[in-house]
């Protein structure tokens, strides 16, 4: 599409058909879209660091591999109440594991925000809603058709 236009300008200018300075601000602020447009693209296709999800993966593994060990002390001070508070080490540390893992799960979600999934940006539908408004501002009769959710998820 900036191509097409990048060519309609440049015939305007050589046609002579607009101000001779108005083409060249137009071109300034197309460069300036194709600069943002490559910026998005790069965003969307640089994936994230290995190291960092199975680094993450590890230290969720050994913390919780240890989180019951270091809640023992903590239980064990609490043995004036009943011998009993000793047990309560099983559903605190399932419960600080629970979070932590939640986190785990939310960072591993995030790491594709633009794959189209449940949770992920709906770009399609926003370079779609894009598309419409453009084509609306150029005049044009012929609009696409604003895409639906699918199954309740806008993709």
């Amino acid at each position: 599409m900036l191509q097409y236009q990048f060519a309609f300008i440049t015939r305007l200018k050589r046609e002579k058909k607009r101000d001779e300075y108005e083409p060249t601000d137009l071109i300034k602020l197309m460069g300036e879209l194709y600069n943002l447009q490559g910026g998005c693209e790069r965003i969307k296709t640089t994936p994230m660091f290995r190291q960092y999800s199975v680094l993450s993966l590890i230290f969720f593994t050994l913390f919780n591999t240890l989180l019951p060990f270091g809640m023992l002390s903590v239980m064990n001070d609490l043995k004036d109440l009943g011998e009993w508070t000793i047990w309560l080490t099983i559903p605190f540390s399932l419960l600080v594991s629970w979070v932590f893992y939640s986190m785990e799960q939310i960072g591993e979600y995030s790491e594709n925000p633009f794959d189209n999934g449940i949770n992920d940006t709906p770009i399609s539908t926003i370079c779609r809603n894009i598309e419409i408004d453009l084509s609306e501002m150029l005049g044009e009769k012929d609009l696409p058709e604003k895409l639906q959710p699918f199954h309740d998820i806008m993709l």
